[in-house]
């Protein structure tokens, strides 16, 4: 037992690794603490006339759209009247130096007023409370204001005091207008110190305050200002804003442009009206005609929208003119330039219709017409003695057309087309070497596209009476022209573009003189019966063309007739072409063109069918061509010892059926016969077999006997005057083969009794 080794002792510790978690738990703790301390707000106490729309743990303390502190309590003022609220709010330590005791405090929500729409914002977030910093003993108790604090004068641009005489429809936030362009606002109002005034503090911003000199004009542009009297009615407004919210104008009169900047510390008048202001641009017009004119009273008008006033009139000692001042808006500056017109505008009445209409109710008035921009500028104008013509600058197409006489034209005179009214005569006057009148024409708009390059214009003044064998004709385009004068036009061809932006056009003295315009050409023929001046050419009874003059060539044989094709002359007056007199036809077997009875005889045209070499002179044919071109059918050759009376165009019948015609006829090779050409029509052509024989059926046939008296033969009224060819075919065999095309038959005199009993049955074709 003493072997074993003796134990060591050494005393217990009393520190154990446990304790570690409680020393960092109290770590955290106090780190915790401290930052909570640090960041930790600042309780203060703003007073609300009402806690409406404020909620505690909600309500928000924004600072130019940051958030510096909430609503965390809410409570009714326990002193005074209990007719408040508090709201404690907890705002962020880093504005604790701006708790001073001019800080102010509003509560923002939706307002909707004249004005305008303000914290449109909240909608989405809720209401907030706005904070604007401020100086002063530091505070932790404050009142809020019932709203937001006028625009600060710290704030970049340039801030004015207005005095006026009234207020007005004027408000806060209501705008101020530079050449109706918004450039600033109303920031506040209140009255003078001695109450018989009112200051207006206004803002105008930074990129337009030096438009403020020290001779600007201020004048009240709210609502609508009119004023009424026995020369009219003015009604004046600066812009639909202003008629709703209010609003101020200012400019510069024109003689003050060289006005020093304005001392923001001494205050403006603000005037009640433009007027008042005498704002305006002045300038001098001469008159000839003054007659209704007021000074004071009478507008200056563009477009219906006045944009002045007559300030003063003077009329010359010798009373043959007046010299008048007028004043004129500011807007009007850049167009008083040469080329801008004045007239004076009163009630006018005339064929051509009623002019200054609204000149009965509101009185006469001048009106401007501005010239083109950037143009010399002027400050004395002549006024002409009527209206100009329309603005070339007016929608629509503008036209010149050429005349040797005026008529019964005038200012205001219809221009038609279709007799649809599509225009008017907007002036006229001499051309520069007064041989011809330049008349200005206005085609509106919608119709612009009416007229191209091959439009024909005539005078449509009052009636035009024709007389002639065939009838008096009288014309007029409306009751219109006939009255106030008018123009009337037609486009015969769709295409034609315009060659300028101002076309030309001539005026023609009435609408045939307009027809006339074509190609001239000369037709001979035998005699003139029927024919005269303004006899018609017609195609297709189209008409193409009239015959202009009659007269006798030179070796007395024959009648010239001098024409001009207006329609489609490059077709007509060529190699080729034929013309013939279209006359009435009477008679037992044809009657034809009774019209002509009526209308009097027509030249009928028939184009060349190639195209050939140009052609003035014509002879025109003694009676219609026939058809040249291949007719169908079965074409066939009848020998004959003598022609008889039969003639192109008479009738081949079967049984007295008509089934084809004779084309023509000829003389054989050896001249002893006489060969005469029939058409048989197609579906008659398989009648015609090798046996069949052919008669001739004109005039009419006599057989008598003492004892079987007097018989007479004809084939029907038609054949006894105009003559014709009959055919029979046989029965049986003797029928023979389907005749050839050209094939040759024999044609008799007269027809024997067997030939008139065959009746074969033969199919007909389709």
């Amino acid at each position: 037992m003493s072997d074993l080794p003796t134990a060591k002792t050494r005393p217990a510790s009393n520190w154990s690794a446990i304790w570690v978690l409680p020393l960092i738990a109290l770590i955290i703790g106090g780190w915790l603490g401290w930052r909570a301390y640090n960041q930790s707000g600042i309780e203060i106490q703003v007073r609300f006339i009402s806690g409406e729309g404020i909620q505690a743990n909600k309500t928000e303390v924004v600072y130019k759209g940051m958030s510096v502190g909430k609503v965390v309590a809410l409570a009714l003022d326990d002193k005074g009247d209990n007719t408040g609220v508090i709201a404690t709010i907890e705002i962020n330590k880093a504005a604790d130096a701006h708790l001073r005791t001019n800080t102010r405090f509003w509560l923002v929500k939706p307002s909707v007023t004249l004005a305008g729409i303000t914290g449109l914002e909240t909608l989405v977030s809720g209401n907030y409370i706005a904070v604007s910093p401020g100086d002063g003993e530091p505070t932790k108790k404050f009142t809020a204001l019932s709203e937001a604090p006028p625009l600060s004068d710290k704030e970049p641009g340039l801030h004015l005091i207005l005095k006026a005489d009234r207020l007005g429809s004027l408000n806060r936030d209501s705008p101020i207008f530079y050449k109706q362009i918004k450039v600033g606002r109303v920031k506040s109002y209140a009255l003078a110190e001695d109450q018989h005034t009112v200051e207006i503090r206004a803002f105008i911003e930074p990129l337009y305050a030096n438009l403020v000199r020290k001779h600007t004009r201020f004048w009240n542009a709210s609502g609508i200002s009119i004023d009424a009297g026995l020369s009219g009615v003015k009604v004046r407004s600066e812009s639909l804003a202003s008629i709703v919210a209010g609003g101020i104008a200012f400019a510069t009169p024109e003689h003050r442009t060289d006005s020093p900047p304005t001392d923001p510390s001494l205050p403006f008048r603000l005037y009640d009206d433009f007027d008042a202001a005498q704002a305006g641009i002045r300038i001098k017009v001469k008159l000839s005609d003054f007659e209704g004119l007021q000074a004071g009273r009478t507008p200056v008008m563009y477009k219906g929208i006045q944009v002045g006033s007559l300030k003063a009139l003077k009329v010359d000692s010798d009373l043959s003119s007046a010299m008048a001042e007028l004043t004129l808006d500011p807007l009007a500056e850049d167009y008083l330039v040469e080329g801008t017109q004045f007239w004076v505008v009163k009630p006018s009445i005339s064929l051509a219709g009623i002019t200054g209409l609204e000149a009965l109710v509101k009185g006469n008035y001048i009106a401007i017409r501005p010239g083109d921009k950037g143009g010399a500028p002027l400050r004395e104008f002549e006024a002409r003695p009527k209206a100009p013509p329309l603005d070339l600058r007016a929608p629509g197409l503008h036209l010149v057309l050429f005349s040797d006489s005026l008529g019964s034209l005038e200012v205001g005179s219809p221009v038609l087309y279709k007799q649809v009214k599509v225009g008017t005569v907007q002036s006229y006057q001499f051309s520069r070497t007064r041989k011809q009148l330049v008349i200005g024409v206005h085609i509106e708009k919608e119709y612009a596209n009416l007229v191209n390059g091959s439009s024909r214009f005539w005078n449509a003044s009052g009636i035009t009476l024709t007389g002639g064998l065939s009838g008096i004709q009288v014309k007029s385009e409306s009751l219109q022209s006939l009255m106030a004068g008018g123009i009337a036009f037609e486009t015969p061809h769709p295409n034609t573009p315009l060659k300028k932006r101002i076309p030309r056009f001539r005026l023609h003295e009435n609408h045939e003189a307009a027809n006339r315009v074509g190609t001239a050409v000369t037709i001979r023929v035998d005699n003139a019966d029927g024919l005269k001046v303004g006899t018609p050419i017609r195609f297709k009874g189209l008409d193409v063309g009239k015959v202009e003059d009659v007269d006798l060539s030179d070796d007395l044989e024959t009648v010239l007739l001098k024409a001009q094709i207006t329609e489609v002359p490059d077709r007509i007056a060529r190699a080729g072409t034929q013309f013939w007199v279209v006359k009435p036809e009477l008679g037992i077997l044809k009657t034809a063109n009774l019209d002509t009875l009526v209308t009097g005889q027509y030249i009928e045209v028939r184009p060349a069918v190639k195209s050939k070499g140009p052609q003035r002179d014509f002879v025109a044919l003694p009676q219609a061509p026939e058809v040249s071109e291949r007719e169908v059918g079965l074409s066939l050759v009848l020998s004959a010892p003598r022609r008889g009376s039969l003639k192109p165009g008479v009738p081949v019948t079967y049984r007295e059926v008509t089934v084809g015609k004779v084309t023509g006829y000829e003389l054989g090779q050896t001249g002893d016969r006489v060969l005469i050409r029939i058409l048989i029509e197609p579906r008659y052509a398989p009648l015609v077999r090798a046996g069949s024989r052919f008669w001739n059926t004109s005039g009419f046939g006599v057989d008598w006997g003492l004892l079987k008296g007097v018989t007479v033969r004809t084939e029907s009224v038609e054949t006894l005057v105009a003559g014709g060819v009959a055919f029979a075919t046989p029965e049986g065999e003797s029928m023979g083969n389907p005749a050839r095309p050209e094939q040759t038959f024999a044609l008799f005199d007269q027809a024997e009794d067997d030939w008139l009993k065959w009746a074969p049955k033969i199919p007909l074709g389709k």
